[in-house]
Protein backbone atom coordinates (compact mmCIF):
# COMPACT_ATOMS: atom_id res chain seq x y z
CA UNK A 1 0.00 0.00 0.00
CA UNK A 2 1.40 3.36 -1.12
CA UNK A 3 1.70 5.74 1.83
CA UNK A 4 2.69 9.40 2.01
CA UNK A 5 4.03 11.21 5.03
CA UNK A 6 1.74 14.21 4.52
CA UNK A 7 -1.19 14.83 2.17
CA UNK A 8 -2.28 18.44 1.68
CA UNK A 9 -5.84 18.97 0.42
CA UNK A 10 -6.02 22.18 -1.63
CA UNK A 11 -3.74 24.01 -4.03
CA UNK A 12 -3.59 27.66 -2.99
CA UNK A 13 -1.34 29.77 -0.79
CA UNK A 14 -2.14 28.02 2.53
CA UNK A 15 -1.84 24.55 0.95
CA UNK A 16 1.52 25.17 -0.69
CA UNK A 17 2.94 26.83 2.44
CA UNK A 18 1.86 23.68 4.36
CA UNK A 19 3.44 21.38 1.77
CA UNK A 20 6.73 23.32 1.64
CA UNK A 21 6.90 23.43 5.44
CA UNK A 22 6.19 19.69 5.78
CA UNK A 23 8.76 18.85 3.11
CA UNK A 24 11.52 20.48 5.19
CA UNK A 25 11.49 17.54 7.61
CA UNK A 26 9.71 14.66 5.89
CA UNK A 27 10.07 12.65 2.70
CA UNK A 28 6.87 12.20 0.73
CA UNK A 29 4.41 15.09 0.44
CA UNK A 30 1.38 15.07 -1.88
CA UNK A 31 -0.77 18.08 -2.83
CA UNK A 32 -4.30 17.32 -4.10
CA UNK A 33 -5.81 20.17 -6.16
CA UNK A 34 -9.43 19.72 -7.24
CA UNK A 35 -9.28 22.02 -10.26
CA UNK A 36 -7.61 21.46 -13.63
CA UNK A 37 -4.11 22.92 -13.78
CA UNK A 38 -5.19 25.97 -15.82
CA UNK A 39 -7.62 27.01 -13.04
CA UNK A 40 -5.47 25.93 -10.09
CA UNK A 41 -4.50 28.05 -7.10
CA UNK A 42 -7.82 28.46 -5.31
CA UNK A 43 -8.81 31.95 -4.24
CA UNK A 44 -5.14 32.94 -3.88
CA UNK A 45 -4.88 33.19 -7.65
CA UNK A 46 -7.66 35.81 -7.79
CA UNK A 47 -6.12 38.15 -5.20
CA UNK A 48 -3.88 41.17 -5.66
CA UNK A 49 -1.25 39.29 -3.64
CA UNK A 50 -1.14 41.79 -0.76
CA UNK A 51 0.15 40.48 2.57
CA UNK A 52 -0.20 42.39 5.84
CA UNK A 53 2.90 42.10 8.03
CA UNK A 54 4.08 43.81 11.19
CA UNK A 55 7.31 45.76 10.67
CA UNK A 56 9.25 48.49 12.48
CA UNK A 57 10.88 50.05 9.42
CA UNK A 58 12.53 49.49 6.07
CA UNK A 59 15.14 47.06 7.46
CA UNK A 60 12.33 44.64 8.36
CA UNK A 61 10.80 45.02 4.90
CA UNK A 62 14.13 44.18 3.27
CA UNK A 63 13.75 40.62 4.60
CA UNK A 64 10.92 39.73 2.20
CA UNK A 65 11.98 42.42 -0.34
CA UNK A 66 15.80 42.21 -0.44
CA UNK A 67 15.99 43.95 -3.83
CA UNK A 68 14.62 47.32 -2.60
CA UNK A 69 16.98 49.84 -4.22
CA UNK A 70 18.50 52.85 -2.42
CA UNK A 71 16.51 55.11 -4.80
CA UNK A 72 13.22 53.36 -3.94
CA UNK A 73 13.99 53.63 -0.24
CA UNK A 74 14.92 57.32 -0.61
CA UNK A 75 11.64 58.22 -2.34
CA UNK A 76 9.37 56.21 -0.01
CA UNK A 77 8.09 56.77 3.51
CA UNK A 78 7.34 53.18 4.56
CA UNK A 79 6.49 54.23 8.10
CA UNK A 80 6.02 51.47 10.67
CA UNK A 81 3.28 48.99 11.39
CA UNK A 82 3.96 47.50 14.79
CA UNK A 83 2.66 44.23 16.20
CA UNK A 84 0.52 46.27 18.58
CA UNK A 85 -1.04 48.19 15.67
CA UNK A 86 -1.75 44.95 13.82
CA UNK A 87 -3.32 43.41 16.96
CA UNK A 88 -5.39 46.57 17.49
CA UNK A 89 -6.63 46.49 13.90
CA UNK A 90 -7.59 42.82 14.17
CA UNK A 91 -9.41 43.41 17.45
CA UNK A 92 -11.19 46.54 16.28
CA UNK A 93 -12.50 45.28 12.95
CA UNK A 94 -13.62 41.90 14.37
CA UNK A 95 -15.36 43.68 17.28
CA UNK A 96 -12.93 42.00 19.71
CA UNK A 97 -14.12 38.49 18.87
CA UNK A 98 -11.00 37.15 17.07
CA UNK A 99 -9.37 34.24 18.89
CA UNK A 100 -6.61 35.85 21.00
CA UNK A 101 -4.13 32.97 20.79
CA UNK A 102 -4.45 32.44 17.03
CA UNK A 103 -4.44 36.19 16.36
CA UNK A 104 -1.27 36.67 18.37
CA UNK A 105 0.45 33.95 16.32
CA UNK A 106 -0.85 35.49 13.06
CA UNK A 107 0.60 38.88 13.99
CA UNK A 108 3.89 37.77 15.57
CA UNK A 109 4.74 35.28 12.80
CA UNK A 110 3.62 37.52 9.91
CA UNK A 111 7.01 38.99 8.95
CA UNK A 112 8.99 35.78 9.61
CA UNK A 113 6.58 33.76 7.48
CA UNK A 114 6.69 36.11 4.50
CA UNK A 115 10.52 36.19 4.75
CA UNK A 116 10.46 32.36 4.83
CA UNK A 117 8.30 32.34 1.67
CA UNK A 118 10.95 34.56 0.03
CA UNK A 119 13.59 31.99 0.97
CA UNK A 120 11.51 29.38 -0.88
CA UNK A 121 11.48 31.48 -4.05
CA UNK A 122 8.33 33.60 -3.70
CA UNK A 123 9.17 37.14 -4.81
CA UNK A 124 7.69 40.24 -3.16
CA UNK A 125 7.72 43.96 -3.82
CA UNK A 126 6.33 47.08 -2.14
CA UNK A 127 2.72 47.83 -3.07
CA UNK A 128 3.33 51.35 -4.41
CA UNK A 129 0.50 51.12 -6.92
CA UNK A 130 -2.27 50.21 -4.50
CA UNK A 131 -1.28 51.32 -1.03
CA UNK A 132 0.79 54.50 -1.29
CA UNK A 133 0.04 58.08 -2.24
CA UNK A 134 2.59 60.30 -3.97
CA UNK A 135 2.99 63.45 -1.89
CA UNK A 136 5.39 66.04 -3.30
CA UNK A 137 7.42 63.34 -5.05
CA UNK A 138 7.58 60.94 -2.07
CA UNK A 139 5.43 57.88 -1.69
CA UNK A 140 3.76 57.49 1.69
CA UNK A 141 2.33 54.16 2.77
CA UNK A 142 -0.81 54.10 4.91
CA UNK A 143 -2.88 51.53 6.75
CA UNK A 144 -0.03 49.09 7.39
CA UNK A 145 -0.28 47.26 4.09
CA UNK A 146 3.08 47.38 2.31
CA UNK A 147 4.09 43.98 0.89
CA UNK A 148 2.68 42.36 -2.23
CA UNK A 149 3.63 39.29 -4.26
CA UNK A 150 5.31 40.05 -7.59
CA UNK A 151 2.69 39.30 -10.24
CA UNK A 152 -0.17 39.50 -7.74
CA UNK A 153 -2.15 36.35 -6.93
CA UNK A 154 -1.23 34.55 -10.19
CA UNK A 155 2.48 35.29 -9.55
CA UNK A 156 2.18 34.05 -5.96
CA UNK A 157 0.60 30.75 -7.04
CA UNK A 158 3.14 30.28 -9.86
CA UNK A 159 6.08 30.89 -7.49
CA UNK A 160 4.66 28.53 -4.85
CA UNK A 161 3.97 25.81 -7.44
CA UNK A 162 7.49 26.09 -8.82
CA UNK A 163 8.92 25.94 -5.28
CA UNK A 164 6.89 22.78 -4.57
CA UNK A 165 8.16 21.08 -7.72
CA UNK A 166 11.74 22.11 -7.00
CA UNK A 167 11.40 20.59 -3.53
CA UNK A 168 10.14 17.26 -4.82
CA UNK A 169 6.50 17.69 -3.75
CA UNK A 170 3.97 15.75 -5.87
CA UNK A 171 0.99 17.76 -7.16
CA UNK A 172 -2.09 16.02 -8.58
CA UNK A 173 -4.61 18.15 -10.52
CA UNK A 174 -8.28 17.26 -11.11
CA UNK A 175 -7.99 15.39 -7.81
CA UNK A 176 -11.17 15.93 -5.84
CA UNK A 177 -11.12 14.64 -2.28
CA UNK A 178 -14.47 12.99 -1.53
CA UNK A 179 -13.89 11.81 2.05
CA UNK A 180 -11.47 11.40 4.91
CA UNK A 181 -10.32 7.90 5.89
CA UNK A 182 -10.59 7.92 9.68
CA UNK A 183 -10.92 5.45 12.56
CA UNK A 184 -10.49 5.47 16.33
CA UNK A 185 -6.80 6.28 15.87
CA UNK A 186 -7.46 9.39 13.79
CA UNK A 187 -7.15 10.29 10.13
CA UNK A 188 -5.29 7.77 7.93
CA UNK A 189 -5.71 9.28 4.46
CA UNK A 190 -8.29 10.43 1.92
CA UNK A 191 -10.68 9.10 -0.69
CA UNK A 192 -9.95 11.01 -3.89
CA UNK A 193 -11.46 11.08 -7.37
CA UNK A 194 -8.58 11.65 -9.80
CA UNK A 195 -9.67 12.59 -13.33
CA UNK A 196 -12.95 10.75 -12.77
CA UNK A 197 -11.61 7.61 -11.01
CA UNK A 198 -11.97 7.10 -7.27
CA UNK A 199 -9.07 5.76 -5.23
CA UNK A 200 -7.80 5.80 -1.64
CA UNK A 201 -4.51 7.44 -0.73
CA UNK A 202 -3.00 6.87 2.71
CA UNK A 203 -0.82 9.19 4.79
CA UNK A 204 0.48 9.61 8.30
CA UNK A 205 -0.95 13.17 8.41
CA UNK A 206 -3.49 15.18 6.41
CA UNK A 207 -3.60 18.97 6.15
CA UNK A 208 -6.90 20.54 5.02
CA UNK A 209 -6.40 23.82 3.13
CA UNK A 210 -9.22 23.77 0.59
CA UNK A 211 -10.95 27.12 1.17
CA UNK A 212 -14.36 28.10 2.49
CA UNK A 213 -17.88 27.49 1.12
CA UNK A 214 -18.34 30.76 -0.78
CA UNK A 215 -18.83 29.09 -4.20
CA UNK A 216 -21.75 26.98 -2.88
CA UNK A 217 -25.04 28.96 -3.17
CA UNK A 218 -26.94 26.42 -1.05
CA UNK A 219 -24.47 26.72 1.85
CA UNK A 220 -24.36 30.52 1.45
CA UNK A 221 -28.13 30.74 1.83
CA UNK A 222 -28.11 28.26 4.70
CA UNK A 223 -25.34 29.86 6.76
CA UNK A 224 -25.01 33.50 5.63
CA UNK A 225 -28.76 33.97 5.24
CA UNK A 226 -31.48 34.67 2.66
CA UNK A 227 -30.28 36.59 -0.39
CA UNK A 228 -26.70 35.37 -0.25
CA UNK A 229 -27.33 32.89 -3.08
CA UNK A 230 -27.62 36.04 -5.23
CA UNK A 231 -24.08 37.29 -4.56
CA UNK A 232 -21.35 37.05 -7.18
CA UNK A 233 -18.32 34.90 -6.31
CA UNK A 234 -15.06 36.87 -6.67
CA UNK A 235 -12.78 33.87 -6.86
CA UNK A 236 -12.64 30.19 -7.74
CA UNK A 237 -15.74 28.09 -8.49
CA UNK A 238 -14.16 25.13 -6.65
CA UNK A 239 -14.45 26.35 -3.03
CA UNK A 240 -17.77 24.64 -2.33
CA UNK A 241 -17.29 23.64 1.31
CA UNK A 242 -17.02 19.88 0.64
CA UNK A 243 -13.81 19.49 2.66
CA UNK A 244 -15.31 21.45 5.57
CA UNK A 245 -18.28 19.06 5.59
CA UNK A 246 -15.98 15.99 5.54
CA UNK A 247 -14.16 17.22 8.62
CA UNK A 248 -17.42 17.97 10.45
CA UNK A 249 -18.67 14.48 9.51
CA UNK A 250 -15.81 12.84 11.44
CA UNK A 251 -16.41 15.02 14.52
CA UNK A 252 -14.35 18.18 13.89
CA UNK A 253 -15.54 21.20 15.88
CA UNK A 254 -17.01 24.13 13.98
CA UNK A 255 -16.12 27.60 15.25
CA UNK A 256 -16.20 31.25 14.29
CA UNK A 257 -18.53 33.50 12.36
CA UNK A 258 -20.53 31.02 10.22
CA UNK A 259 -22.99 33.72 9.17
CA UNK A 260 -20.13 36.09 8.26
CA UNK A 261 -17.95 36.54 5.21
CA UNK A 262 -15.58 38.86 3.36
CA UNK A 263 -17.66 40.60 0.68
CA UNK A 264 -16.92 43.71 -1.38
CA UNK A 265 -18.29 46.10 -3.99
CA UNK A 266 -18.05 44.21 -7.31
CA UNK A 267 -18.99 45.02 -10.90
CA UNK A 268 -22.78 44.60 -11.17
CA UNK A 269 -22.63 42.63 -14.42
CA UNK A 270 -19.59 40.47 -13.60
CA UNK A 271 -19.91 36.72 -14.24
CA UNK A 272 -21.17 34.33 -11.53
CA UNK A 273 -17.60 33.25 -10.59
CA UNK A 274 -14.21 34.91 -10.87
CA UNK A 275 -12.60 35.41 -14.28
CA UNK A 276 -8.84 34.75 -14.23
CA UNK A 277 -8.33 37.09 -17.19
CA UNK A 278 -9.78 40.00 -15.18
CA UNK A 279 -8.60 38.84 -11.75
CA UNK A 280 -9.64 41.19 -8.96
CA UNK A 281 -10.24 44.15 -11.31
CA UNK A 282 -14.05 43.76 -11.04
CA UNK A 283 -13.72 45.22 -7.51
CA UNK A 284 -14.56 48.90 -7.10
CA UNK A 285 -12.75 50.23 -4.03
CA UNK A 286 -12.54 54.02 -4.55
CA UNK A 287 -15.91 54.71 -2.88
CA UNK A 288 -14.30 56.87 -0.09
CA UNK A 289 -13.80 59.58 -2.76
CA UNK A 290 -17.43 59.56 -3.92
CA UNK A 291 -20.95 58.67 -2.79
CA UNK A 292 -23.15 55.59 -3.00
CA UNK A 293 -26.72 55.77 -4.35
CA UNK A 294 -29.21 52.86 -4.20
CA UNK A 295 -32.30 52.02 -6.30
CA UNK A 296 -34.44 54.36 -4.19
CA UNK A 297 -32.04 57.21 -4.96
CA UNK A 298 -30.71 57.28 -1.39
CA UNK A 299 -27.28 57.19 0.20
CA UNK A 300 -27.13 54.23 2.61
CA UNK A 301 -23.63 54.03 4.12
CA UNK A 302 -20.87 56.32 5.44
CA UNK A 303 -18.42 56.09 2.53
CA UNK A 304 -15.72 57.84 4.59
CA UNK A 305 -16.12 55.99 7.90
CA UNK A 306 -12.53 54.70 7.80
CA UNK A 307 -9.71 53.88 5.40
CA UNK A 308 -10.88 51.57 2.64
CA UNK A 309 -8.74 48.70 4.05
CA UNK A 310 -11.00 48.60 7.12
CA UNK A 311 -14.42 48.93 5.44
CA UNK A 312 -14.32 47.29 2.00
CA UNK A 313 -14.71 43.71 3.28
CA UNK A 314 -17.99 44.50 5.06
CA UNK A 315 -19.61 46.92 2.58
CA UNK A 316 -20.41 44.10 0.12
CA UNK A 317 -22.99 42.85 2.61
CA UNK A 318 -24.48 46.35 2.88
CA UNK A 319 -24.84 46.54 -0.94
CA UNK A 320 -26.45 43.06 -1.04
CA UNK A 321 -29.07 44.33 1.44
CA UNK A 322 -30.11 47.22 -0.85
CA UNK A 323 -33.21 46.93 -3.08
CA UNK A 324 -32.20 44.92 -6.15
CA UNK A 325 -28.84 44.00 -4.55
CA UNK A 326 -26.97 46.83 -6.31
CA UNK A 327 -25.82 50.44 -5.99
CA UNK A 328 -24.07 53.16 -8.00
CA UNK A 329 -20.81 54.87 -7.00
CA UNK A 330 -20.86 58.53 -8.08
CA UNK A 331 -17.75 60.71 -8.63
CA UNK A 332 -16.94 64.04 -10.24
CA UNK A 333 -13.95 65.04 -12.38
CA UNK A 334 -11.95 66.33 -9.35
CA UNK A 335 -11.72 62.79 -7.99
CA UNK A 336 -10.94 61.09 -11.31
CA UNK A 337 -7.14 61.05 -10.61
CA UNK A 338 -7.82 59.27 -7.27
CA UNK A 339 -9.72 56.37 -8.86
CA UNK A 340 -7.91 53.04 -8.79
CA UNK A 341 -6.89 51.24 -12.00
CA UNK A 342 -9.84 48.84 -11.74
CA UNK A 343 -12.14 51.71 -12.86
CA UNK A 344 -10.34 51.84 -16.23
CA UNK A 345 -11.04 48.27 -17.40
CA UNK A 346 -13.48 47.81 -20.25
CA UNK A 347 -15.76 45.42 -18.32
CA UNK A 348 -17.48 48.15 -16.30
CA UNK A 349 -21.08 49.31 -16.10
CA UNK A 350 -20.50 53.08 -16.25
CA UNK A 351 -22.39 56.23 -17.15
CA UNK A 352 -21.03 59.75 -17.76
CA UNK A 353 -22.83 63.11 -17.86
CA UNK A 354 -22.12 66.85 -17.79
CA UNK A 355 -24.79 67.71 -15.19
CA UNK A 356 -26.13 65.88 -12.14
CA UNK A 357 -29.64 66.18 -13.67
CA UNK A 358 -28.45 64.30 -16.73
CA UNK A 359 -26.47 61.76 -14.66
CA UNK A 360 -29.32 60.60 -12.42
CA UNK A 361 -31.52 59.92 -15.49
CA UNK A 362 -28.83 57.55 -16.81
CA UNK A 363 -28.62 55.48 -13.60
CA UNK A 364 -30.41 52.24 -14.50
CA UNK A 365 -33.11 51.10 -12.05
CA UNK A 366 -32.74 54.21 -9.84
CA UNK A 367 -35.40 56.77 -8.76
CA UNK A 368 -33.84 59.76 -10.56
CA UNK A 369 -35.89 62.44 -8.81
CA UNK A 370 -34.93 61.29 -5.31
CA UNK A 371 -31.32 60.71 -6.39
CA UNK A 372 -30.99 64.33 -7.58
CA UNK A 373 -32.41 65.66 -4.29
CA UNK A 374 -30.05 63.36 -2.38
CA UNK A 375 -26.94 64.51 -4.28
CA UNK A 376 -27.89 68.19 -3.87
CA UNK A 377 -28.48 67.71 -0.12
CA UNK A 378 -25.12 65.97 0.14
CA UNK A 379 -23.35 68.84 -1.71
CA UNK A 380 -24.92 71.40 0.63
CA UNK A 381 -23.80 69.42 3.71
CA UNK A 382 -20.08 69.15 2.87
CA UNK A 383 -17.82 71.08 5.28
CA UNK A 384 -15.73 72.74 2.57
CA UNK A 385 -13.69 74.73 5.10
CA UNK A 386 -11.75 71.61 6.12
CA UNK A 387 -8.94 70.69 3.67
CA UNK A 388 -9.15 67.39 1.78
CA UNK A 389 -6.30 64.95 2.51
CA UNK A 390 -6.52 61.35 1.22
CA UNK A 391 -3.62 60.18 3.45
CA UNK A 392 -5.30 60.69 6.80
CA UNK A 393 -8.79 60.62 8.18
CA UNK A 394 -9.12 64.31 7.32
CA UNK A 395 -12.36 65.05 9.22
CA UNK A 396 -13.74 66.74 6.11
CA UNK A 397 -17.28 65.49 6.65
CA UNK A 398 -20.91 66.45 6.20
CA UNK A 399 -23.28 68.22 8.60
CA UNK A 400 -26.95 67.53 9.15
CA UNK A 401 -27.41 64.42 6.99
CA UNK A 402 -29.24 61.31 8.25
CA UNK A 403 -26.26 59.25 7.03
CA UNK A 404 -23.06 61.29 7.45
CA UNK A 405 -19.90 61.07 5.43
CA UNK A 406 -17.18 61.36 8.09
CA UNK A 407 -14.04 61.95 5.99
CA UNK A 408 -13.00 62.87 2.44
CA UNK A 409 -16.35 64.52 1.65
CA UNK A 410 -16.05 66.50 -1.59
CA UNK A 411 -18.86 68.36 -3.32
CA UNK A 412 -19.93 66.86 -6.64
CA UNK A 413 -19.54 70.06 -8.67
CA UNK A 414 -16.96 69.45 -11.43
CA UNK A 415 -18.15 67.82 -14.66
CA UNK A 416 -17.97 65.36 -16.26
CA UNK A 417 -19.67 63.22 -13.62
CA UNK A 418 -19.22 59.43 -13.60
CA UNK A 419 -21.14 56.60 -11.95
CA UNK A 420 -20.30 52.89 -11.72
CA UNK A 421 -22.81 50.10 -10.99
CA UNK A 422 -21.80 47.58 -8.32
CA UNK A 423 -23.23 44.56 -6.53
CA UNK A 424 -21.90 42.25 -3.81
CA UNK A 425 -18.88 40.06 -4.54
CA UNK A 426 -18.15 37.39 -1.91
CA UNK A 427 -14.48 36.56 -1.31
CA UNK A 428 -14.46 33.95 1.43
CA UNK A 429 -16.52 32.73 4.37
CA UNK A 430 -15.47 33.26 8.00
CA UNK A 431 -16.90 30.14 9.69
CA UNK A 432 -14.73 27.04 9.80
CA UNK A 433 -12.91 24.40 11.78
CA UNK A 434 -11.53 24.93 15.26
CA UNK A 435 -7.75 24.53 15.45
CA UNK A 436 -5.27 24.90 18.29
CA UNK A 437 -2.02 26.88 18.11
CA UNK A 438 -0.29 23.89 16.44
CA UNK A 439 -2.95 23.95 13.67
CA UNK A 440 -4.36 20.60 14.85
CA UNK A 441 -8.07 20.25 14.08
CA UNK A 442 -10.04 19.97 17.33
CA UNK A 443 -12.94 17.57 17.82
CA UNK A 444 -16.31 18.47 19.32
CA UNK A 445 -15.04 16.65 22.44
CA UNK A 446 -12.33 19.30 22.79
CA UNK A 447 -9.38 17.08 21.87
CA UNK A 448 -7.17 17.21 18.76
CA UNK A 449 -8.13 14.72 16.01
CA UNK A 450 -4.92 12.69 15.50
CA UNK A 451 -3.38 13.16 12.08
CA UNK A 452 -5.60 16.09 11.02
CA UNK A 453 -4.42 19.70 10.58
CA UNK A 454 -5.93 22.76 8.87
CA UNK A 455 -5.04 26.21 7.55
CA UNK A 456 -6.47 29.03 5.47
CA UNK A 457 -10.09 29.97 4.77
CA UNK A 458 -11.58 26.79 6.24
CA UNK A 459 -10.26 27.66 9.71
CA UNK A 460 -12.74 29.59 11.87
CA UNK A 461 -12.29 31.93 14.80
CA UNK A 462 -9.93 34.49 13.27
CA UNK A 463 -12.19 36.83 11.28
CA UNK A 464 -15.59 38.12 12.40
CA UNK A 465 -17.82 40.65 10.57
CA UNK A 466 -14.90 42.22 8.72
CA UNK A 467 -11.14 41.99 8.24
CA UNK A 468 -8.10 44.23 7.70
CA UNK A 469 -7.06 44.11 4.02
CA UNK A 470 -4.24 41.72 3.17
CA UNK A 471 -4.72 39.52 6.25
CA UNK A 472 -6.24 36.55 4.39
CA UNK A 473 -3.08 35.54 2.53
CA UNK A 474 -0.93 36.19 5.62
CA UNK A 475 -3.28 34.04 7.71
CA UNK A 476 -3.11 31.21 5.13
CA UNK A 477 0.69 31.39 4.97
CA UNK A 478 1.30 31.60 8.74
CA UNK A 479 -1.00 28.71 9.65
CA UNK A 480 -0.10 26.78 6.49
CA UNK A 481 3.54 26.82 7.59
CA UNK A 482 2.56 25.77 11.13
CA UNK A 483 0.18 23.05 9.89
CA UNK A 484 2.85 21.61 7.59
CA UNK A 485 5.47 21.52 10.34
CA UNK A 486 2.99 19.97 12.83
CA UNK A 487 1.85 17.38 10.27
CA UNK A 488 5.48 16.44 9.55
CA UNK A 489 6.20 16.09 13.28
CA UNK A 490 3.15 13.84 13.68
CA UNK A 491 4.24 11.78 10.66
CA UNK A 492 7.70 11.29 12.18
Amino acid sequence: MDKYDVIVVGGGNAAFCAALSARETCGRVLVLERSPEDEAGGNSRFTAGLMRVAYTGVEDLKRPIPDLSPEEIARTDFGTYTEDQFLDDMARVTEYRCDPDLTEILVKKSLDTVAWMRSKGVRFTAAWGRQAFNINGRFKFWGGLTVEAVGGGPGLVENLTNAARKNGIEVWYEARVTGLIADDDGVQGVKVKVKGRTTEVYAKSVVLAAGGFQANPEMRARYLGPGWELAKVRGTRFNTGDVLKMALDIGAAPTGNWSGCHAVAWERNAPEFGDLAVGDQFQKHSYPWGVYINAEGRRFVDEGADFRNYTYAKYGRVILNQPGQFAWQVFDAKMKPQLRDEYKIKQVTKVTANTLEELVKKLDDVNAEVALQELKAYNAAVQTGIPFNPNVKDGRGTQGLAIPKSNWANTLDTPPYEAYAVTCGITFTFGGLRINTEAQVMSTDGLPIPGLFAAGELVGGIFYFNYPGGTGLTNGAVFGKIAGASAARAAA
